[in-house]
């Protein structure tokens, strides 16, 4: 991998994370044009994913400040609750982790799977972006979990994380803003999970991936910086009720990748 194949998939990975368009999905679709397998190298894997946790952690600083301020007054309140919250609804993810991961990741290698997800994806937006809104205050426990189980079943490729938990917690009834900061708050568990099991996995050098340190460098440059960007721009889309641009996008995308596929 040299540096520009480095900055396309870093940027890729950054934007995709965020806007609900799928990150898994354009991977591969990049990973094809490219010729590049980001899949088998651990390192480039933990280090764009890393990136678009620090981008995340920055956005949202001043909501995980209150959380851990609020959680280390050891009272049941509502930071507190939130927290548990974030925690139950990353429970589904890690089972589908780690009793499914071998038959998703059969999955990946089909670009079929991809335009099917991607249709689903901007059928998803189109119903969150026309329900009817009912603007609840608090997301529940219930929400929690039900939204944690639209998140496992967004490791579909192609099938958007953020596209799916948002317009669940949207159908759910729950203010647009609160599932945007939800959802992007939810997924930092399940990130920093699964760089922890890939680096047990191997070890973690530009050295032993045979990337050069540069193209490393500038891989999670680019996805740090383009992840802040959808970050902050997907916070303001979604609290004007933005979600349908996307739906588009999706949809034309999907049958793309059908067709060309």
């Amino acid at each position: 991998m040299d540096c520009l194949e480095a900055l396309i998939l870093g940027i890729v990975q950054g934007l995709t994370e965020f806007l609900p368009v799928s990150s898994s999905g354009h991977l591969q679709i990049g990973q094809a044009l490219l010729g590049v397998e980001v899949q088998d190298n651990l390192t480039f894997d933990v280090a764009v994913h890393a990136a678009t946790v620090l981008s995340t952690v920055i956005v949202l600083r001043k909501e995980i400040l209150a959380l851990l301020q609020g959680l280390f007054r050891f009272a049941w309140n509502d930071e507190t609750q939130f927290i548990a919250k974030l925690a139950i609804s990353a429970i589904p993810v890690g089972i589908a982790g780690l009793f499914f991961k071998d038959e998703i990741e059969v999955l990946f290698q089909s670009l079929t799977v991809v335009g099917i997800m991607l249709l689903a994806t901007a059928a998803l937006l189109s119903f969150a972006y026309y329900a009817k809104p009912r603007n609840k205050e608090k997301i529940t426990f219930r929400d929690a979990v039900i939204i944690g189980i639209s998140q496992a079943i967004a490791v579909m490729p192609g099938l958007s994380r953020s596209g799916t938990t948002i317009s669940t917690g949207i159908l759910l009834g729950n203010k647009k803003e609160n599932v945007a900061k939800f959802s992007f708050l939810m997924v930092l568990a399940p990130i920093l999970g699964e760089c922890l099991l890939d680096l047990v996995k191997g070890e973690f050098t530009a050295e032993a991936s045979g990337i050069p340190t540069i193209a490393l460098l500038t891989g999670f440059v680019a996805a740090f910086v383009s992840g802040f960007i959808a970050c902050s721009w997907m916070l303001n889309l979604v609290k004007r009720g933005k979600l349908i641009w996307f739906a588009g996008y999706c949809a034309l995308a999907g049958t793309a990748v059908l067709i060309f596929g």
